[in-house]
């Protein structure tokens, strides 16, 4: 059992939701990126994602874009995520996840991938261009290593491909909130609540929201039907408007601190209703 699967595990447990920021690493710089990790966590981020710039994204919105073009302007590869990882490990057990495609992965090497990762204390990957199907080697490697590697859904997915991905992922299941790429605003909550009841009708995997999730009332929102809520574009665009202020941390810190007070507003708000409270 790994950082993640410890951190959901607890919060479980306490009948609290996940807070997942997502930064892009090297933005503005790699040692920035480090200082960002550390203040995110001591305002109350849970699980922190880290985004591996690269030149042909297919998820990735506007804001994000710009992100992994300034960190690839520092040339930001794999190889410098993967220590930066080991970096903020020295100093934190955070779970630390990275959102990467799969060339850079396949050109770095699979096997030496899994090796730095073990490394440098990496908790688990997202590849969203790699389907479980063409990815076997990946999966049993994943295992093997303690690894986690989480897949995802979206609204489109039939009932059928979300059991395969359910019982497939690892660490939790990332839904896709929204039929677009980061950035984009979630408007219908509804059907996100629809479709995570169909999802814990297959699984009793962690699931996690995030595309569109950019204010604390989204978070609180989603705080009471998922076990995480992830936050990207939000932070990052923070980041874009303050990268050459000296508090940038502090600036993000307090946003992310907002973000947290959400998650526990809108677990409360679940507890009260189905009578979990003071249980």
């Amino acid at each position: 059992m790994n950082r993640i699967d410890q951190t959901f595990l607890r919060l479980r447990t306490k009948k609290e939701t996940a807070l997942i920021p997502y930064i892009m690493a090297g933005d503005p710089y790699l040692e920035r990126t480090e200082d960002l990790v550390l203040a995110m966590e001591q305002a109350g981020a849970d699980i922190v994602e880290l985004g591996v710039p690269f030149s042909d994204p297919i998820a990735d919105g506007p804001v994000i874009q710009r992100a992994g073009l300034r960190a690839l302007k520092w040339k930001t590869a794999l190889k410098d995520v993967l220590k930066l990882t080991a970096d903020i490990r020295e100093k934190s057990e955070i779970p630390l996840i990275l959102m990467t495609y799969y060339n850079p992965v396949l050109k770095f090497g699979i096997d030496r991938f899994f090796k730095e990762a073990e490394i440098c204390g990496l908790d688990g990957v997202i590849i969203p261009d790699l389907p479980p199907e063409e990815g076997r080697v990946f999966l049993e490697r994943s295992r093997q290593n303690g690894l986690n590697w989480i897949l995802l859904a979206a609204p489109t997915t039939p009932p059928a491909r979300l059991k395969t991905l359910s019982g497939k992922t690892q660490g939790f299941l990332y839904y896709v909130s929204l039929t677009g790429i980061t950035g984009a605003s979630l408007k219908n909550f509804s059907e996100v609540k629809t479709r995570l009841s169909a999802i814990r009708r297959l699984t009793d995997t962690p699931v996690a929201v995030g595309f569109g999730v950019s204010t604390p009332e989204q978070v609180r929102a989603l705080a009471g039907m998922a076990d995480g809520v992830i936050v990207g574009s939000a932070i990052v665009r923070l980041i874009e408007e303050h990268m050459d202020d000296s508090d940038l941390p502090a600036v993000v810190a307090a946003f992310v601190r907002q973000l947290k007070q959400a998650v526990a507003g809108g677990r409360v708000r679940r507890a009260v209703k189905t009578g979990l409270a003071h249980s």
